[in-house]
C-alpha cells in the first residue's frame, strides 16, 4: 500500500495563518486598549478643564478686591490692573457678586476676566452703548449662565416666584460710591427682542419702554417706577432655549455711603 504523504507547503499555509491571525488579534487589543487610554485622558481633561473654568467664576476669586469700607484700596488695585473695570454688582442673597467691567464692544469680555485675562467665564460686564456712570434710563448688565451658581447663573432661580419675593434688592457700586438697587420685575426674552436690548432709551421711548417690561414680565412686585428712574437690567441665558434670556430688572437709588458695599451683615441690621 502506499502512503500519502502530507506536502510540506500545507503546514507552512497553516502556521502563517495563526500567526496572522494571532498578529491581528494583538493589533486589535492594542488599538481598543489605545482608544480607551485616550477616551479616559480625554475624560479627565474635561473635567479638569471644566473645573478650571468654573473656579476662574467663583466669586471667592474677586473677594479681596471687593470694595468695602476697610477693604476700599483692593478695589483700585483691580483697576490699576484692569482700567474697563468700572464697577462692582451684588444681588443679596445669591451668588452674584462680581465686578463689572466694560469694553468699546460687547465681545471683548464674553471670554475675558476682570483683571484682563483669557477666561472662558468672561465676566459681569456693561453694554458698550451705555454711559459707565449708569446715568442712562436703562442700563444692561450681562454675564454667563454658569454651574455652581457662577456669574448670573442664579438668575434662572428667579423663575420661581417664591425666590424672586425672597431677593428684592441689590448693590451696585460706581463712581466710589454705594448705590441700592430695588428688583422689580423678571422676565424672559428673546436675545434679538429690540424692544428690550435696547440701551440707553431716550426720553421719548421711556414710558413704552417700561411698558413692554411690565407686559412681559413673568413677576412683578409692587414697587414705584417711572421715567425719571435709571432701570438696571441684569441678563443671562437660558438652559432650555437657544437665544432665550433671563432678565432681572432695578431700579438704582441715590448713593447711599461714600464708601463701597456694606458686608451682609451690616445690610441685615439696617432699618
Amino acid at each position: 500500500m502506499v502512503s500519502r504523504q502530507q506536502k510540506p507547503g500545507k503546514h507552512i499555509c497553516r502556521s502563517a495563518g495563526r500567526l496572522t491571525i494571532r498578529l491581528l488579534d494583538g493589533a486589535v487589543n492594542f488599538a481598543v486598549l489605545t482608544a480607551f487610554l485616550l477616551l479616559f485622558a480625554l475624560g479627565c481633561y474635561v473635567l479638569w478643564d471644566s473645573k478650571q473654568i468654573l473656579q476662574a467664576a467663583d466669586t471667592n476669586r474677586y473677594e479681596v478686591y471687593k470694595p468695602t469700607e476697610d477693604k476700599s484700596k483692593s478695589f483700585e488695585e483691580l483697576q490699576a490692573l484692569n482700567p474697563e473695570v468700572i464697577g462692582w454688582v451684588t444681588v443679596d442673597g445669591t451668588h452674584i457678586d462680581y465686578p463689572v467691567t466694560q469694553a468699546s464692544d460687547n465681545d471683548k469680555y464674553v471670554n475675558t476676566d476682570a483683571e484682563g485675562k483669557y477666561s472662558l467665564a468672561g465676566s459681569i460686564f456693561l453694554d458698550y452703548r451705555n454711559q459707565k456712570d449708569f446715568t442712562d434710563f436703562n442700563s444692561i448688565l450681562y454675564g454667563h449662565h454658569m454651574a455652581d451658581h457662577a456669574m448670573f447663573g442664579d438668575l434662572a432661580d428667579f423663575k420661581n416666584r417664591t425666590f424672586f419675593d425672597a431677593h428684592p434688592s441689590g448693590n451696585l457700586y460706581y463712581g466710589g460710591s454705594n448705590h441700592k438697587v430695588d428688583f422689580f420685575a423678571f422676565l424672559e426674552a428673546d436675545a434679538y427682542d429690540s424692544t428690550i436690548y435696547q440701551p440707553a432709551v431716550t426720553e421719548d421711548g421711556r414710558q413704552e419702554y417700561l411698558n413692554t417690561i411690565f407686559q412681559k414680565a413673568l413677576y412683578l412686585r409692587q414697587l414705584q417706577v417711572d421715567t425719571s428712574d435709571h432701570l438696571l437690567l441684569l441678563s443671562t441665558c437660558t438652559s432650555d432655549a437657544t437665544n432665550g434670556r433671563h432678565i432681572l430688572v432695578g431700579v438704582i437709588r441715590e448713593a447711599d455711603s461714600a464708601y463701597g458695599i456694606k458686608d451682609e451683615g451690616e445690610r441685615e441690621n439696617e432699618p
